[in-house]
């Protein structure tokens, strides 16, 4: 059973992160150490090109990443990200984008993470990102 509910991270993205909000960026599913979340497609979030951003397949995917470990620890607010890693691997349609964040490793102080970026209208995995959360000491838990 995941530690935090998808209304309540769906809430800190609203209160907390209203930019990430803007772009409509919301989580779908989660269970614990997996998530699945989206982010609309907008034409103003196109590169010339005629390709979705990199900047905004990375705000995808490290939200992703977020959410999956406030589902393993709960809401700890100043779990933060160390280390991010994208590859960024075809053009991805114009179509929602859809992100699976999973856990690799949860220790007491670091989280390893991957998440798989796909277009929903193709279903073709777009982007692959790697990262890892340090998840602060109980003290300072929000």
């Amino acid at each position: 059973m995941p530690r935090i509910s998808k209304a309540e991270f769906n809430q800190i993205v609203v209160d907390e992160l209203p930019w990430a909000a803007d772009t409509g960026l919301t989580l779908e599913k989660i269970e614990a150490g997996q998530v699945l979340m989206r982010l609309p497609y907008d034409n103003r979030s196109v590169r010339p090109g005629g390709t979705i951003s990199g900047p905004h397949m990375m705000l995808l995917s490290d939200a992703c990443m977020y959410a999956v470990v406030l589902s393993l620890i709960g809401k700890v607010k100043l779990a933060v990200t160390t280390n991010f890693n994208i590859n960024f691997l075809r053009k991805p349609a114009e179509s929602d984008l859809l992100a699976e964040g999973r856990s690799i490793k949860l220790g007491k102080r670091l989280a390893v993470l991957e998440v798989s970026v796909f277009t929903e209208a193709e279903n073709e995995l777009v982007a692959h990102a790697t990262g890892t959360y340090s998840i602060p000491p109980e003290s300072q838990m929000d």
